[in-house]
């Protein structure tokens, strides 16, 4: 009876031990890398901001389907939504392979990480916020996607004043709500623009049910025809095609613009 006792003890002390060494190891591990990456733990990729508070969004589409995108706990900082997002990109596939991406306002870099995920040639992010921009290039760097994905550090209205980037083929423009960006992003986005670019805003449910003029003037003035709509009981969301030919559109010939509701009944 002392003999079974005693390996009983001397198992107990051996998980113990083992216990604590693995314990030992993970705290070692998450030093080591100053706690920025975790991947064991918590999926493909987190990146933990120095302050403590963040979230996740994640890609949900494409060859990095699955991938967690850290959102830093930084003012005005709204990710677009996974629904919003499945249905903007149902909207876009066809146009996405080799395209260039613009992403003026690029917070979780969600939008255009997702486009090259799903097949096109290159984005450019735009983010002012240091820290949004160092997860950004964290991002970028695990995904081994630096010949592709470029982040630029700067003020959205300042870089467009200097379009020396090219023209892009898609263009993605979802500003802090409460910064009233929109109006000036669209009065510089001209150069910027491909002959043939889809255009995609992002902005919350208006209070009357008439449209801003000054966005509907600023759209008009860029050759810009909407394509589809749909809205989510905050946010308004929009994707419009630049065209000569202003029946042109995704899809079927002829076919008009078209709205959806994501989470609100439709009217």
């Amino acid at each position: 009876m002392e003999s079974a006792c005693g390996v009983a003890a001397s198992e107990a002390v051996a998980v113990s031990g083992f216990l604590r060494r693995k314990k030992l190891t993970i705290e070692g591990i998450i030093a080591q890398n100053d706690a920025h990456v975790i991947t064991a733990l918590v999926g493909p990729l987190v990146t933990r901001p120095r302050d403590g508070a963040w979230g996740e969004v994640r890609i949900i589409g494409g060859r990095w389907r699955g991938t967690r995108l850290p959102v830093t706990n930084t003012p005005g900082l709204r990710p677009t939504s996974d629904r919003v997002r499945e249905t903007l990109f149902n909207w876009l596939q066809p146009v996405l392979p080799g395209a260039r991406v613009l992403d003026v306002f690029a917070g979780s870099g969600a939008l255009g990480l997702e486009s090259l995920s799903r097949g096109a040639s290159e984005a450019l992010l735009v983010e002012q916020d240091a820290a949004v921009v160092e997860a950004l290039h964290g991002v970028i760097a695990h995904l081994h996607a630096g010949s592709q994905a470029h982040v630029l550090r700067a003020d959205a209205r300042t870089l467009l004043r200097t379009p020396l980037h090219g023209r892009f083929d898609v263009v993605f423009v979802d500003p802090p709500f409460d910064a009233n960006l929109l109006d000036a992003t669209l009065a510089l986005l001209s150069p910027w623009l491909a002959d043939h670019a889809w255009l995609y805003l992002e902005r919350p449910v208006p209070e009357r049910s008439n449209d801003d003029p000054a966005v509907a003037r600023g759209l008009s003035g860029l050759g810009l025809m909407l394509h589809r709509e749909g809205r989510t009981r905050d946010v308004r969301y929009a994707l419009y095609r630049r065209s000569l030919n202003a029946a042109a559109t995704l899809g079927t010939p002829g076919l008009g613009a078209d709205s959806v509701a994501v989470g609100a009944s439709k009217a």
